[in-house]
């Protein structure tokens, strides 16, 4: 152990002489309050520590002592419905220790110790196993098997395995690990800025399911895939990412509350136990990890709280689960990192934020993806990142914004114009995009109708026709247009009210199988091509904008899933019939 002096203070930033044998990002421990911080500079035997806690009240000649450990997070049974700080400190525990208001220097272990869980073995005496293999379940929740697995660089035979209640330090099996006896716990520590190893890196081009007809049909993301939600306050990114949590195709979710407002992140506590999840009827929290590290708190903490999430969420995708982790937001992290630069003195980059933004974005960023995990046989997991960015004034020109879009690869830009309509999700059709759609057409054309990716582009180009449209009836109205231009904005309006409006807080409409959507868009769509064909043979426009069937297909998203296919059906002979009596009364 190292133990140095303070010589400086300067907000998180504590600059300590003595520590020549300490090495780069070691854990420290600060002062008699025994602050934790970490290492972030070396010269000579000064080191420069970010203190993840509040520092008034330090001062030079205080004492700091080195853990010779970087900083790691406690991966075990536990994890799940846990509710952590930015340094995996749990709040319930700390909360019966120091009441409500959070204390400095407070030392809680992770997971709990003492509780014990009921271990069953997955392999049996004398089988070889390997790093990454499963030696053993326990039922972590109802909805998760957490598997037990070999740690790292480790493989051999196994000496000793049994079944039975154990607490998370106890051995649950004894491996010969190349004649060394190893003991096997349940519970592991793993270095965050570490990112954990796996076999293979796997194609982004199989959908991760959300449910959000906007996200699933025009700018849809992979499984392991990278997304970012950009978006000014009120524009409803907290929404989507609920949303998202509930709905997505995703084992576990690990929800990252990222230097947010404190109401923002009591709403996210308060909500998520009461959340249903669709998959059990249980509560959500039965699938989710939870960090909760407010503005309040201390800055340094926020780039802490980042490392903690995504680590613990590819811990679980090792275990080949699919993991969607969300981040809200990066922004507070990369104004944390502004500060901490500027008590280093750095030379700074464009707007005050440190010249290796982008890098330290694309670090995070780059753990994501669907991967053969390691281990002897082919298990894959998958982990999606979905960040969110809140640009001052929802100006996305900004460094973090422009960071971020040069590293993901789908981009759901939130409009406050579109929030004020209250037209949710607010993600601007027009400015949005996904760079995973060709990588899933063959996928779309498999698991949901060969004809996708043409009812997709058709939606594209009539809602991109309507924009240009929209220009000249602002200039001259409406009656400028032909009949042939005012039936295209006709069809663009209800495929953005009727198809992309979606109600969150509706039972029926809060989700839609990707089934449901082809077969809205192709009642959409019919419609459209059987009043198109009319116009040709002579139809009045005005009546062809007031057929009945239209709020017919306005309502089809409010149908049960089960009874999509009879709802169609009769939406399709409507349309025969009223086109016909359009026809008849346009030729009186």
């Amino acid at each position: 152990m190292t133990n140095g002096i303070i010589t400086k203070v300067a907000g998180p930033l504590v600059i300590a002489e003595g520590m020549r044998d300490a090495n780069m990002f070691d854990v420290v421990r600060v002062s008699s309050h025994r602050l934790i911080g970490e290492i972030i500079e070396m010269h000579g035997d000064r080191a420069s520590i970010q203190v993840y806690e509040e520092t008034s009240g330090l001062g030079p000649g205080e004492a700091v002592e080195s853990t010779g450990a970087p900083l790691s997070v406690e991966l075990g049974p536990g994890l799940i419905g846990a509710i952590y700080d930015g340094i995996q400190r749990p709040l319930n525990e700390i909360m019966k220790i120091a009441g409500n208001n959070l204390e400095r220097g407070v030392e809680v272990p992770s997971l709990d110790h003492k509780k014990k869980w009921h271990f069953i073995p997955a392999v049996k005496k004398g089988d070889k196993v390997t790093a990454g293999d499963t030696i053993g379940t326990v039922q972590e929740t109802h909805a998760v098997v957490h598997k037990i697995l070999v740690p790292d660089k480790m493989s051999g035979t196994i000496k000793e395995i049994k079944e039975g209640d154990f607490n998370i330090d106890e051995t649950v099996a004894v491996l010969d690990n190349n004649g060394k006896s190893e003991n096997l716990r349940m519970a592991t520590k793993w270095p965050v800025r570490i990112g954990r190893p796996y076999k293979k890196k796997l194609s982004p081009d199989i959908l991760l399911t959300t449910g959000q007809r906007t996200i699933d049909t025009l700018f849809p993301i992979a499984k392991g895939g990278v997304a970012a939600v950009p978006g000014p306050f009120g524009s409803g990114k907290t929404v989507v990412q609920h949303q998202l949590a509930k709905w997505a195709a995703a084992d576990i979710i690990v929800y990252i509350g990222c230097g947010e407002r404190g109401n923002e992140m009591t709403d996210v506590l308060n909500e998520f136990p009461e959340l249903r999840d669709p998959r059990t009827g249980n509560s959500l929290m039965e699938r989710t990890v939870l960090i909760a590290n407010t503005s309040d708190m201390p800055v340094a903490a926020r780039e802490a709280s980042i490392y903690t999430g995504i680590t613990i969420a590819e811990y679980f995708r090792d275990m080949g689960y699919t993991v969607a982790l969300m981040a809200d937001s990066t922004s507070r992290w990369a104004e944390a990192l502004r500060e901490m630069s500027g008590r280093l003195e750095e030379m700074p980059g464009e707007e005050g934020y440190p010249a290796y933004l982008g890098s330290r974005l694309a670090q995070f960023y780059e753990r994501a993806g669907r991967v053969i995990v390691n281990g002897s046989k082919d298990i894959e997991g998958a982990l999606s990142v979905i960040g969110a960015v809140s640009p001052p004034g929802g100006d996305i020109s900004e460094p973090v914004s422009q960071a971020t879009l040069r590293i993901v690869k789908v981009f759901w830009g939130l409009d406050a114009a579109l929030a004020y309509k209250r037209h949710f999700p607010a993600i601007n059709w027009l400015t949005s995009y996904s760079l995973y759609t060709d990588q899933l057409e063959k996928w779309y054309a498999e698991n949901a109708s060969p004809d996708f990716m043409e009812l997709r582009g058709r939606l594209m180009s009539l809602l991109q026709d309507e924009a240009e449209l929209q220009e000249i009836v602002n200039l001259v109205g409406m009656d400028a247009l032909s009949a042939p231009d005012r039936l295209k904005l006709e069809t663009a309006r209800a495929i953005r009210e009727d198809y992309l409006h979606q109600n969150a807080f509706d039972a029926t409409d809060t989700y839609t199988s990707l089934k449901k959507q082809v077969l809205m868009m192709k009642a959409i769509l019919l419609c459209y091509d059987k009043s198109l064909e009319a116009l040709q043979k002579g139809a009045d426009i005005e009546l062809l904008a007031s057929m009945q069937v239209r709020e017919r297909i306005g309502r089809f998203k409010y149908e049960e899933e089960e009874k999509s296919d009879q709802e169609f059906n009769s939406i399709k002979a409507i349309i025969d019939q009223e086109i016909e009596d359009v026809l008849e009364r346009s030729e009186d």
